[in-house]
């Protein structure tokens, strides 16, 4: 038996019970769709946890959609896409002369979504120095612009995401103790696909019509063979994963090569490009690779030696060393494609080239 993308879908199942690509199919999805629901039309501080590809933008969008403020602003920011230094007046926006170059005033997103709602992805990678400033907004409604003389007040509905441990984050003196208190107010933690796989068959569906449509190509059926590889695959990079392979499988036109990857990868014999688990599930202060030999050809990371007896410095420069070895092996895995690395990184394209060239893998390419 073939599985095609223009079979019969159940209606009610897939529109009903899900929120974009939110499939309430497993009793975890539906307990996080009941939860959606319930806090929506509040202005509750809400934490999605999960790991990268589950769909934690998916949930801010439905708890928006749903809220009050539907009919306002939706505004995303992702906190590690943005440089640290730019962060701030992206956010908070600055005043002429706050700074050189600043030749006039700019509002910051927290001002475009006053009325509406601000979703902070990746909060675990705000600096400290910046997170008093989203305290005070969470606490006082209020903060000031780079060079600004007086506070501003906004009326912001806040969503924050991230896929690592923040517990582990305030233990290491990473993460503000007050702020995580204070975002963690009702918290939804999205399950992996490993543990819902009955939602694969569904999600596969529908990608294969939205991409079939999206590209102008002809509906695509996958095999019974495809479809059982897809049910024991173990997805490290969850439903952004699945969809990325059902887009190029819709692009080429066959499943011949995803099918020959996915046994491969099941097989132990070969990794798909996708992230590193043991990595990926780390907490921001994270041990030091100890295989640092399977990377010989790259320069030194440009990181300042630790003082004696700073715990914070040894710990941002062990999370800086893991995270450039996540990158280069997924560039690796990649082939130097870097949008394809971004994909499947869970970061933007220009994200990740910064981050390419501030660890120097530019030179290993």
């Amino acid at each position: 038996m073939k599985h095609a993308g223009t079979g019969p879908l159940d209606a009610q199942r897939c529109h009903k019970g899900s929120v974009g690509r939110l499939i309430d199919t497993s009793e975890q999805m539906r307990e996080v769709l009941d939860l959606i629901d319930r806090v929506a039309d509040t202005d509750v501080t809400v934490l999605v946890r999960g790991e990268s590809g589950t769909g934690k933008e998916l949930v801010a969008r439905a708890i928006h959609r749903s809220s009050a403020r539907r009919d306002r602003t939706f505004v995303k920011v992702n906190c590690a896409a943005i440089p640290c230094e730019l962060l701030e007046s992206e956010l908070f926006g600055f005043e002429r002369g706050a700074f050189t170059g600043a030749i006039q005033h700019k509002p910051g997103k927290f001002e475009f979504a006053s009325q509406g709602t601000m979703f902070l992805d990746e909060i675990s990678e705000m600096p400290t120095s910046l997170q008093s400033k989203i305290l005070q907004v969470l606490q006082d409604g209020e903060f000031s612009r780079l060079g600004g003389r007086e506070d501003v007040r906004v009326d912001v509905r806040i969503v924050a995401a991230t896929n690592r441990d923040l517990e582990s984050a305030v233990a290491s003196g990473t993460f503000r103790e007050d702020l995580f208190f204070r975002l963690n107010v009702v918290c939804i933690t999205l399950p992996p696909l490993r543990q819902r796989r009955e939602e694969i068959p569904i999600l596969t569906d529908l990608f294969l019509r939205h991409y079939a449509e999206h590209y102008n190509k002809p509906p695509l059926t996958l095999r019974d063979e495809t479809m059982s590889l897809f049910r024991q695959y173990q997805w490290p990079g969850n439903v952004r994963e699945l969809e990325n392979l059902i887009k190029r499988a819709v692009v080429l036109g066959s499943d011949d090569s995803i099918t020959r990857e996915l046994s491969e990868a099941i097989a132990g014999r070969t990794a798909l490009p996708s992230p590193i688990p043991a990595l990926q599930s780390q907490p921001v202060a994270a041990a030091p690779p100890s295989a640092p030999a399977m990377i010989p050809a790259l320069p030194a990371p440009p990181l300042a030696a630790a003082p004696s007896g700073s715990l914070k410095d040894i710990a941002r420069q062990a999370a800086r060393v893991a995270e450039r070895e996540l990158i280069f092996r997924t560039l690796q895995q990649t082939r130097w494609n870097r949008r394809e690395a971004a994909a499947i990184l869970g970061i933007s394209y220009k994200a990740l080239l910064y981050k390419i060239k501030d660890a120097e893998l530019d030179k290993a390419s």
